[in-house]
């Protein structure tokens, strides 16, 4: 074996595209550098400074991995978005399926807030407190769940609730809205100031589904203290986040002693029907909860019944939630495992 073969196997991909950026131009770099994400930019600019010893071999090794990844990709392409739709309407029905693709659907460019990415929380956290609160819901909406909970906590308690409500009821939004967007926080983000809105048709953001992942991303105690103002504020909104917040298979988190009490406080009725839609894995977790006679009685009751109605499984599992929220209230079971978890 060659020793530019050897040296092929020491780089990453990561490390070999560093290599590349080094040999072409200082114009043709920064052009490839702002065509990528926030986090390949700083992923390469890293990759940069540790390869600055590439030797004459690893170079050359380096542009033969590069010719023949270039050879070995092809011209065809199709679009995507309609067999992708199709597939998913066929496989999980158009509830279920519009769910998903909401979440799996690229954005059209034109309806990014791009500059987002390249903040941090506490930056985001800054703009949205001294915008309207519904250009704030639409930026915090707009975000990674995970940066949107931590923005969240950094806004003024007074704000939370008012946000998360925007958040939750936020549809479409339209391009020219997102360019004035991207104008403002670009403004704010260089020390400028506000701007204003459009119309049309455009991206549909937020949700109550949106608004409980951004609110579970952030700490229990600020979903402890958000929640019955939102209730004051919305009641409708607040239970629909509510019941996004926690779904059948967070039930799978509770220890054996927890869960147990929950199986026994749910009519048998409403445990066979949940089982009955739950995978093999989750059923098996709930039955080895149970004495060996029950279990073996539900299990032969779920095997007996025929085919049942999706919506008939979902009812009896959100029933079963139900009965954990309200234990969990009581203070008979405690859901979850984390110090911070709701109790």
């Amino acid at each position: 074996m060659t020793a530019v073969a050897e040296a092929a196997r020491a780089y990453s991909g990561v490390e070999r595209a560093a290599v590349l950026m080094m040999l072409v131009g200082e114009e043709e770099a920064a052009a490839i550098l702002q065509k990528l994400d926030p986090d390949e930019v700083r992923e390469l600019g890293k990759a940069m400074y540790s390869i600055a010893d590439v030797s004459e071999n690893d170079v050359g090794a380096v542009l033969d991995n590069f010719v023949g990844c270039a050879r070995a990709r092809t011209s065809i392409a199709f679009q995507p978005k309609p067999l992708v739709e199709n597939l998913m309407n066929r496989a999980l029905g158009p509830e279920r399926a519009d769910s998903v693709l909401s979440r799996i659907v690229p954005p059209e460019a034109q309806c990014e807030i791009e500059m987002l990415d390249w903040l941090d929380a506490s930056d985001i956290a800054k703009i949205v407190e001294k915008e309207h609160p519904q250009i704030g819901a639409v930026l915090i909406a707009n975000c990674d769940p995970g940066v949107a909970g931590q923005v969240l906590e950094l806004l003024p308690d007074a704000m939370q609730p008012d946000i998360l409500h925007r958040v939750a009821r936020l549809g479409p939004v339209t391009p020219q809205a997102i360019e004035t967007l991207n104008a403002i926080l670009t403004r704010r983000a260089t020390g400028g100031g506000g701007g204003g809105g459009g119309a049309g048709n455009g991206l549909t953001m937020g949700g109550s589904r949106e608004a409980a992942k951004i609110l579970s991303s952030a700490r229990k105690s600020t979903e402890q203290r958000v929640m019955p103002k939102l209730f004051k504020i919305d009641r409708d909104v607040a239970k629909q986040i509510e019941e996004a917040l926690f779904i059948f298979d967070n039930l799978l988190e509770m220890d054996d002693k927890n869960l147990g009490a929950l199986i026994r406080n749910v009519d048998g009725e409403v445990l066979i029907r949940s089982l009955k839609g739950a995978d093999e894995a989750a059923r098996e977790r709930f039955l080895a909860c149970m004495s060996a006679r029950a279990a073996a009685g539900i299990r032969d009751e779920i095997d007996s019944r025929g085919p049942m109605k999706l919506s008939e499984v979902l009812e009896a599992q959100k029933a079963m939630i139900a009965v954990a929220r309200n234990l969990a209230k009581e203070g008979t079971i405690m859901m979850g495992g984390g110090e911070d978890d709701y109790v």
